[in-house]
Parts: C-alpha cells; structure tokens; sequence
C-alpha cells in the first residue's frame, strides 16, 4: 500500500481502553470521579501553601508548581477520553493529536524537572543545611521553575516538528486514549532508524538527565543520613524526603513501563494501564501522598476547611 502524505489524513481513532459497551459507563464514572478528585486535590494543595505563610519555601513553591504541572497533565487526556466514552465518537483531528501530544510532552517534562528541583531542595537542605538559606533563595527557585518550564517547551516542540514529519498509511488506529510518541511512531509508514533513534535519544536526554540528578541527589542524602548518629535524627531526615521518593517512583516507573511496552509491543494496547498510571492516577495520587504525610499540609488544610465550615 503506498503511504499517504500526513497532511492527507483527517484524523486519528482513539482506541482507547475497551470496546466492550458494557464497560462504558463504569468507565466514564471511574475516570470521571478521578479526574474531579485530582483536579480538586492540586487545586487544594496550591490553596493550601499560598494561603500559609508557614509554607512559603522553596520545597513547597516546587510543590505548588507541581500540583498546577499534574492539573494540566490530567486535563490534556482525560476530558477527551470522557467526551470519547460518552459520545462514542473516538475520532481526533490530526491537528489536534499534535496539540494534545505537545502538551502531554510539556506536562510530563515539566513533572520530571520540577521533581529533580525538589531532590536537589532535599540534598541542600540535608547535605548542606547551614548553607541552605542562601543556596535556596528565591530568586533561584524561581530560575530553576523558569528553565523547567523553557525546556519543558523546547522538548515538546522537538518531539511535536518529528512527528509532524512523518507520513501515514490509511490504518490510523491509536491503541490508546491520547496521543502520543510511541503509537504515532508504530503507526508511520515512513519511519526511518535516525527518526527513532532521534526520538529514543530525546526521551534519554529529557527524561534520563532528570533520573541522574535524582539518583545522585538521593545517592549524597543517604550517605549524608547514615553519619547521623541518633536514630531520632536519621528518622526525621528520612522521613522528609518519604513523599517526594514515593511520587518518583510512582511517577518514573508508570512512565517507563508505558515506553517499555511500546518497544516490545507497539501495535497492541498493552501499554494502556501504565498510560493510566502514568497521566491520570499519579497526578491523582500527588496529593494525597504529600498531604497525608506532611504536618505542615494538614494543618493549612485544616485551618481551610473551618474557615470554609464557619463561613
């Protein structure tokens, strides 16, 4: 079959992750419900830090601009595949697949620098701690935010100029419920090794540095942990970095089991769970896991919910 210019093709089918008709409705309530609780959840988490002046440093300014990064990273799917399910009209315009696909690369770019600034607030802060005032000062905060934002940018505007090169065949079947670089590429006629290794080493750079850091950062805070003589000590610094360990694995190993699985098995929707995890449960889950395990997160929440209660 002769491929067919990309500019030829009207549009994408979302497979998304059932045809079953008898799951739809489930469906639609389960990611309906998760999504309103993800967006309320950030939303609380951002209400929270900017209404306490108690919580006006560096860890919790990466904090709030991770919660509004997770709002945006849910909002780019999950809206689209709820209108999928309820109107069963699963077609996405060509345009639109390279809209949603950018923005999926910049939410999920800027997770992953806002949460290698965080490691690197926890190794100052353990590692360094006299100098932690003047190494994390506001306006250096505010810089690191800036260049996760810019880089965030440019690396979803490289992957959005490679792929709007491709070219595609009639099969245009996108085995999940976004669009994104792994089924794009599976679905191109035109694909060649440079273009994939292109791709794959883009995902290394954007995605890999960041895990260094982190590694690094948690490599230099244990070891900094351990030369602490009281158990109390040890604990208390432990337990500072617990929520923000948990949100990386949570966060990296959805995505890595998402590309993972593209590369074993392109063509099949085998990556639709760690998809799931990967943009809609994490940014669910954020919340939760800081507010639950924080101190300082509940008591701003509190004092928000009796204000909201004796008003």
């Amino acid at each position: 079959m002769e491929p067919q210019n990309i500019t030829s093709v009207p549009d994408f089918i979302l497979l998304g992750l059932s045809d079953d008709p008898e799951l739809q409705t489930p469906l639609f309530t389960m990611f309906f419900s998760i999504y309103l609780v993800a967006v309320l959840g950030n939303l609380l988490i951002i209400l929270a830090i900017s209404s306490d002046s108690n919580l006006h440093t560096p860890m919790y300014f990466f904090l709030s601009n991770l919660s509004l990064a997770d709002i945006g990273f849910t909002s780019t799917t999950v809206p689209k595949m709820l209108n999928d399910i309820h109107t069963h009209h699963k077609i996405i315009p060509y345009e639109s697949c390279l809209i949603q696909l950018s923005l999926v690369i910049f939410f999920a770019c800027m997770d992953s620098l806002l949460l290698t600034a965080m490691a690197y607030d926890r190794f100052v802060a353990i590692c360094h701690p006299l100098h932690y005032p003047i190494i994390m000062n506001p306006r250096f905060c505010g810089l690191l935010v800036l260049i996760s934002f810019i880089t965030s940018l440019l690396d979803s505007l490289l992957h959005c100029l490679v792929v709007s090169q491709l070219t595609f065949c009639t099969d245009v079947e996108i085995p999940s419920f976004f669009c994104d670089v792994p089924q794009l590429l599976s679905l191109a006629c035109t694909v060649t090794s440079t273009t994939t290794v292109l791709v794959y080493f883009m995902i290394a750079i954007f995605g890999g540095v960041p895990v260094s850091l982190i590694l690094f950062s948690y490599k230099r805070i244990v070891s900094s942990i351990l030369k602490v003589p009281s158990s109390g000590g040890k604990y208390k610094a432990f337990s500072t970095c617990g929520s923000h360990l948990s949100v990386v694995c949570l966060f990296y190993g959805a995505g890595n089991g998402v590309y993972l699985s593209s590369i074993f098995s392109p063509s099949l929707r085998s990556g639709a769970v760690a998809s799931v995890v990967y943009t809609v449960i994490t940014p669910m889950l954020n919340p939760f896991i800081y507010s639950l395990r924080n101190r300082d997160i509940k008591k701003a929440l509190q004092k928000i919910l009796s204000r909201t209660v004796s008003l």
